[in-house]
Protein backbone atom coordinates (compact mmCIF):
# COMPACT_ATOMS: atom_id res chain seq x y z
CA UNK A 1 0.00 0.00 0.00
CA UNK A 2 1.21 3.39 -0.82
CA UNK A 3 2.45 5.33 2.12
CA UNK A 4 0.24 8.67 2.44
CA UNK A 5 1.69 12.43 1.79
CA UNK A 6 2.62 14.06 4.72
CA UNK A 7 2.04 17.61 4.74
CA UNK A 8 4.76 20.14 5.96
CA UNK A 9 4.15 23.97 7.73
CA UNK A 10 5.87 26.14 5.19
CA UNK A 11 6.15 30.08 4.58
CA UNK A 12 2.53 30.53 2.67
CA UNK A 13 0.57 28.00 4.32
CA UNK A 14 -2.74 29.02 5.60
CA UNK A 15 -3.23 28.14 9.30
CA UNK A 16 -5.19 27.84 12.27
CA UNK A 17 -4.41 27.90 15.92
CA UNK A 18 -5.32 25.06 17.72
CA UNK A 19 -7.99 24.44 20.36
CA UNK A 20 -6.61 25.54 24.14
CA UNK A 21 -3.66 27.79 22.97
CA UNK A 22 -2.78 30.98 24.56
CA UNK A 23 -0.63 33.55 23.35
CA UNK A 24 3.08 33.21 24.24
CA UNK A 25 3.61 36.32 25.70
CA UNK A 26 0.38 37.26 26.95
CA UNK A 27 -0.92 33.95 28.64
CA UNK A 28 -4.55 35.48 29.17
CA UNK A 29 -4.81 35.73 25.62
CA UNK A 30 -6.53 32.87 24.19
CA UNK A 31 -5.93 33.13 20.38
CA UNK A 32 -7.84 29.22 19.43
CA UNK A 33 -9.39 29.18 16.39
CA UNK A 34 -7.18 32.30 15.25
CA UNK A 35 -6.16 32.29 11.54
CA UNK A 36 -3.50 33.56 9.40
CA UNK A 37 -0.62 32.87 6.79
CA UNK A 38 2.59 31.39 8.21
CA UNK A 39 5.42 33.99 6.65
CA UNK A 40 8.16 32.30 7.88
CA UNK A 41 8.83 28.35 9.65
CA UNK A 42 11.88 28.79 11.97
CA UNK A 43 13.88 25.72 13.91
CA UNK A 44 13.37 22.03 13.96
CA UNK A 45 11.38 19.48 16.08
CA UNK A 46 10.33 20.59 19.07
CA UNK A 47 11.34 24.19 18.98
CA UNK A 48 10.15 24.67 15.65
CA UNK A 49 8.14 28.25 15.48
CA UNK A 50 5.65 29.47 12.90
CA UNK A 51 5.46 33.15 12.55
CA UNK A 52 2.19 34.05 11.31
CA UNK A 53 0.59 36.89 9.92
CA UNK A 54 -3.74 37.47 11.23
CA UNK A 55 -5.93 37.30 8.25
CA UNK A 56 -8.70 39.55 7.97
CA UNK A 57 -11.45 37.60 10.25
CA UNK A 58 -8.94 37.43 13.01
CA UNK A 59 -7.88 41.20 12.84
CA UNK A 60 -12.13 41.99 13.10
CA UNK A 61 -12.83 40.07 16.27
CA UNK A 62 -9.25 40.38 18.06
CA UNK A 63 -10.11 42.18 21.27
CA UNK A 64 -9.57 45.41 22.19
CA UNK A 65 -7.53 44.99 25.13
CA UNK A 66 -5.33 42.38 23.37
CA UNK A 67 -4.38 45.35 20.56
CA UNK A 68 -3.84 47.85 23.24
CA UNK A 69 -1.37 45.32 25.39
CA UNK A 70 0.40 45.05 21.99
CA UNK A 71 0.82 48.87 21.56
CA UNK A 72 2.14 49.36 24.79
CA UNK A 73 4.77 46.68 24.31
CA UNK A 74 6.17 47.40 21.29
CA UNK A 75 4.34 44.80 19.35
CA UNK A 76 2.71 44.31 16.21
CA UNK A 77 -0.96 43.06 16.27
CA UNK A 78 -1.49 41.59 13.15
CA UNK A 79 1.53 39.27 13.48
CA UNK A 80 2.78 36.42 16.14
CA UNK A 81 5.21 33.84 16.60
CA UNK A 82 3.37 30.56 18.06
CA UNK A 83 5.05 27.38 18.31
CA UNK A 84 4.43 24.79 15.32
CA UNK A 85 3.09 22.06 16.99
CA UNK A 86 0.37 24.89 18.43
CA UNK A 87 -0.64 25.68 14.72
CA UNK A 88 -2.74 23.39 12.36
CA UNK A 89 -3.45 23.54 8.90
CA UNK A 90 -6.51 26.49 8.20
CA UNK A 91 -8.30 23.46 6.43
CA UNK A 92 -7.95 20.77 8.53
CA UNK A 93 -10.55 22.57 11.44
Amino acid sequence: MAKKATRKLTSGTAVRVKDGVCMPEFPDVDVSGWTGVAVEVRGRGATMKCFIEWDDATLERMPEPYRKQCEESGLYYGMACIPAADVGFADEA
